[in-house]
């Protein structure tokens, strides 16, 4: 393989493997948050206890999350060096500003949280939890707003062969960041339900901590039903916009190669790129691709043969990782339905073959994200910053053999990494939460002051 290969399949397995960690920092941050807040309103000892049962799982992946991220921004100087002459300018502003305000905040609350548990009032520990959801939070957009410019570049101007910023507000309040950013919040929002529904089965199961795990998988399901329902309409302006600002990523995602007024959606597609059709097409519903694309069901769209050859994607590619995500969150959906429908009626505990299957679950969303970024990345090929440079002119001018070795030390380095953060939280998973008897005895000493604060 040649330089470009070799660079580009070292990124995407150092941004696959980090994005295992981020979201379920962000899905976890605002979950551990209320309960500190639900036990500082009422002083109840399960809410501590499931906040640092949580808390425990949570600081384990967020240590060894920091660890890849690390690796992943050196890249840029490594591996991509004529990209960041191109783009630094733009590019090196939003990360700045992630390290200097949204890493510093999360990283200093989230000490403060977790050597402060003996230490600070109720009140002090929930505000901490909630800096560490914000500084989370707060990172995920400017990651996104570096990544929304090469997706969509805005508020620069071309000169002496870089692009250079010349408007910041028009580069942060860039739409395709934003879209970007609520698809991958309430995505990361999926992964943090289903960890916390998977675990709380888990122990439900055994008949283990059922009152602690009951209220886990409450407050779980809540999460789920709201993020898998907003995942689905975030994506859809998302697709949107994509279609307005990148036909040819939502072409491949549809495999629609000719340009069409009130295109089809075919339920049943095989692509085959080679010959520039599908190789199988059946199960139409009628002018559903053009409202996807637009809101208005007869409008054209753009087929791929409209475009160059050497301007396509690979479509096989996007348009599987578009489809399987698809049908992973339509899974995740009904999941989360049918724990609704068991806790309504009461037989949650007594549906074992629903409980077993949901530890099962826990890995769904975290591959139906990764599949998203496949299909935003992978989409925007050939190039890196989308009509302004491609990939080939990106790399840095180092031999195949160098990226190579690289690619063989972060892949051993990173495995290792992933199975010790799998070995972790399945210890501490299996574990449960443990007892905190110096607050128990507290509220039971002050009935009354639990109660009022009820």
């Amino acid at each position: 393989m040649d330089t470009v290969t070799l660079s580009r399949i070292q990124f995407a397995l150092t941004v696959g493997f980090h994005f295992i960690f981020v979201p379920l920092t962000i899905g976890l941050a605002p979950f551990i948050a209320i309960l500190e807040t639900l036990y500082a309103r009422t002083l109840d000892p399960k809410y501590k206890r499931l906040s640092r049962f949580w808390g425990k799982l949570f600081a384990i992946n967020f240590v060894l999350g920091t660890v890849t991220g690390v690796t992943m921004e050196f890249q840029f100087g490594t591996n991509w060096s004529r990209y960041a002459e191109f783009m630094g300018d733009i590019f090196g502003s939003p990360l700045a500003f992630e390290a200097l305000t949204a890493f510093f905040l999360e990283s200093t609350f989230l000490g403060i949280w977790l050597f402060g548990w003996k230490k600070l009032s109720p009140k002090m520990q929930a505000f901490a939890a909630w800096m560490i959801a914000l500084g989370t939070h707060l990172s995920a957009v400017w990651i996104i707003v570096a990544n929304g410019f090469m997706q969509n570049p805005v508020g620069y101007v071309l000169r002496n062969n870089r692009a250079e910023m010349v408007d910041f507000l028009a580069v942060l309040t860039n739409p395709y960041a934003w879209h970007m950013y609520a698809h991958t919040i309430l995505a990361s929002y999926c992964v943090g339900a289903f960890f916390v529904l998977g675990v709380s089965a888990y122990h439900l199961l055994r008949r283990q901590h059922v009152d602690l795990m009951r209220t886990s998988f409450k407050g779980g399901l809540a999460l789920a039903l709201i993020a898998t329902v907003g995942v689905a309409i975030s994506g859809h302006f998302n697709g949107q916009l994509v279609a307005a600002k990148q036909p040819t990523k939502f072409a491949a995602m549809e495999a629609l190669w000719e340009t069409q007024s009130g295109a089809p959606f075919y339920l049943v597609v095989v692509p085959d790129a080679d010959q520039e059709r599908n190789a199988i097409q059946a199960l139409p519903v009628p002018k559903l691709t053009s409202w996807l694309a637009t809101g208005d069901a007869n409008a054209e769209v753009k087929g791929l043969k409209e475009f160059a050859p050497e301007d396509r994607p690979p479509v096989g590619l996007v348009f599987w990782s578009f489809r399987l995500m698809v049908l992973l969150g339509l899974y995740m959906l009904a999941m989360a339905v049918i724990g609704w429908v068991l806790l309504r009626k009461n037989r949650l505990e007594q549906s074992t073959r629903y409980l077993r299957w949901l530890p099962y679950s826990i890995p769904v969303p975290y591959i139906a994200i990764n599949l998203g970024w496949m299909v935003a990345e992978v989409g925007r090929q050939p190039w890196t910053v989308y009509g302004l440079m491609r990939t080939v002119d990106s790399v840095s001018p180092v031999p195949a053999s160098s990226v190579l070795l690289s690619l063989v030390v972060i892949t051993v380095v990173y495995t290792l990494l992933i199975g010790t953060d799998i070995y972790l939280l399945a210890r501490f998973a299996r574990k449960g939460p443990e007892p905190l008897p110096e607050l128990e005895q507290s509220a039971a000493a002050q009935p009354g002051e639990a109660a009022a604060g009820a």
